[in-house]
């Protein structure tokens, strides 16, 4: 009878296989071996990703909630528990029996049970011969599948041992991005030629705690983008920069949670205001994405702050975050007019509301020493550049910019967002009497529409109007002010090839560009970028 109970336990499994061979290609979401072999295993734990799934013996078949003395497997599973204890309950003590499973799970499982009465024959010889029987014509039948099983369980080990002994880190991950972009200015004044351009940054994300990052950045730059043939910060582009031909470190920053509501900040080279307070903008790409222009990536009040020092983030309410810094440059100085604190510095505080998940509002204030320069916008907006090119020296300056910052998403495929922005810069020098101290105002602002998932996920369309940072005011009597204003207009696609590529043409269009009246053509600004993620 022994027997015969083993094998209607047997053949029950087996009917349900015969049913269900196919289920794995025809359902993927069906439950896996990984799910459901729990029933047969003998383990005490099968970890599956974040899942564990607790495993008891069942020692009487009364205690499987779900099996009835009316069900027609009742006493095979009696038999196979009494006789010998190869099936295993799920945590709320059920068998599951009418779960449908693949053959392989089928395998799986005979696999266990098999093993365990393997053990009863080595250290028993009082078992029905008729069970022996039985267990060997089932051994000899699923011979071949329990050596395939065998062969992938080996080969899968063998691939994780590997990859243990390779391993870049058990503590660093490495990422990457690569920008390729061609670009061309479509129309203006001076004549230029298309290029073509890379940015590569590889960055190294390092925890010890689980509780801190260490950032590091190398990066190399050889697009340099049309500030000098268009003769205007105006346009600059995301992803350019002039200065970045060697493969160097960018950034170097440690941040921390000193608690709950408390982040600090310690950086070494190449942090800036972004890194400390967010800058609530979806189209906030730092050009690898979003936004092809400077501009339009975030209020140029951001910008100036940069280099070494520290920085706090508080949150001492739900919904409410509090960002303040201190960033010197160059902080790696002991020279006169270096240092961390006797040279250029700047010193930021932020508060930022989110009344609602979809609302981010933010006021943000700058305090800066010979760190008013934005490079963007017009170049009398950047005082210390445009006594370079006038006197053949820059003025030191002192600064003081304020900004008001918006993002709301209006649904799951509109946001809409802007900022507005006032520096007011002085300069503290007279370069030997060849301008009057005094003090500018520049104003920027803008508006912005944003697609997220268009067209396709991970997709986005992005429109930029705004004006770009301009001289309206000045006391500086020797430097005018900008005669008249112009317009940033911008639109991107950015598609999404696959998780890794993505390609993005865009249009920068601006008119009067350096907000110079006698200009007749305005600039316009063609680019397609490239980026690849890894």
């Amino acid at each position: 009878m022994a027997g015969e109970n083993l094998a209607i336990a047997i053949l029950s499994s087996d009917i349900t296989l015969s049913n269900s061979q196919n289920i794995e290609q025809q359902d993927k979401s069906t439950p896996t071996i990984g799910d459901r072999q729990s029933t047969f295993f003998n383990d005490d734990r099968i970890d599956r990703g974040n899942t564990h799934l607790l495993l008891s013996q069942v020692n009487s078949v009364e205690s499987l909630q779900d099996v009835k003395p009316t069900d027609w497997s009742y006493e095979a599973l009696r038999g196979l528990i009494d006789r010998y204890g190869c099936i295993n309950g799920f945590p709320d003590f059920t068998y599951r029996g009418d779960q449908t499973i693949s053959r392989a799970e089928f395998v799986a499982g005979l696999n266990s049970c098999l093993n365990k009465i393997e053990n009863i024959l080595t250290n028993s010889d009082r078992m029905p011969q008729n069970d022996v029987e039985t267990v060997l014509r089932l051994m000899q039948e699923f011979q071949s599948d329990l050596a395939i099983l065998q062969g992938r369980t080996d080969g899968n080990q063998a691939r994780v041992e590997d990859l243990e002994a390779i391993q870049f880190s058990t503590t660093t991950k490495l990422q990457g991005e690569a920008v390729i972009a061609l670009g061309d200015v479509l129309s203006s004044d001076s004549e230029t030629n298309t290029i073509l351009g890379s940015r590569l940054r590889m960055d190294l994300i390092t925890s010890f705690s689980g509780n801190d990052l260490l950032f590091t950045r190398l990066s190399r730059n050889d697009f340099p983008g049309f500030v000098e043939e268009a003769g205007t910060f105006q346009g600059n582009l995301s992803f350019a920069d002039s200065d970045g031909d060697d493969f160097e470190l960018e950034e170097l920053r440690y941040s921390f949670g000193v608690n709950e509501n408390l982040d600090l900040i310690v950086g070494a080279t190449g942090v800036d205001a972004a890194d400390i307070a967010g800058t609530i903008n979806v189209l906030d790409g730092d050009g690898g994405s979003g936004s092809i222009s400077t501009f339009g990536t975030r209020n140029p009040i951001y910008n100036p702050p940069r280099d070494a020092g520290v920085g706090v983030v508080h949150r001492p309410l739900d919904r409410v975050e509090i960002s303040a810094g201190y960033l010197a440059s160059p902080a790696n100085e002991s020279a006169s007019g270096g240092g961390l604190f006797n040279g250029t510095y700047s010193a930021l505080g932020q508060i930022e509301i989110e009344p609602f998940d979809s609302l981010s509002l933010a006021a943000t204030y700058v305090h800066s020493y010979n760190q008013s320069d934005t490079e963007t916008g017009t170049n009398k907006a950047n005082l210390k550049s445009t006594t370079t090119e006038l006197f053949g020296e820059e003025t030191p300056t002192i600064s003081n910019s304020y900004g008001l910052e918006l993002s709301w998403a209006i649904s799951d495929g509109i946001v809409i967002g802007g900022w507005g922005g006032l520096s007011k810069v002085s300069n503290l020098s007279t370069l030997d009497r060849q301008i009057d101290r005094g003090t500018q105002d520049v104003w920027n602002w803008t508006a912005t529409l944003a697609f997220p998932d268009l067209g396709k996920e991970g997709s986005m369309g992005g429109i930029v109007v705004g004006s770009e940072p301009t001289a309206t005011n000045s006391t500086i009597e020797n430097l005018e002010i900008d005669s008249d204003r112009s317009l940033h207009l911008e639109a991107f696609y950015q598609y999404q090839v696959s998780d890794n590529i993505a390609i993005t043409p865009g249009v920068i269009w601006i008119t009067e560009p350096d907000s110079n009246i006698q200009n007749s053509d305005d600039l316009v600004i063609g680019t397609v970028r490239t980026t690849f993620s890894f």
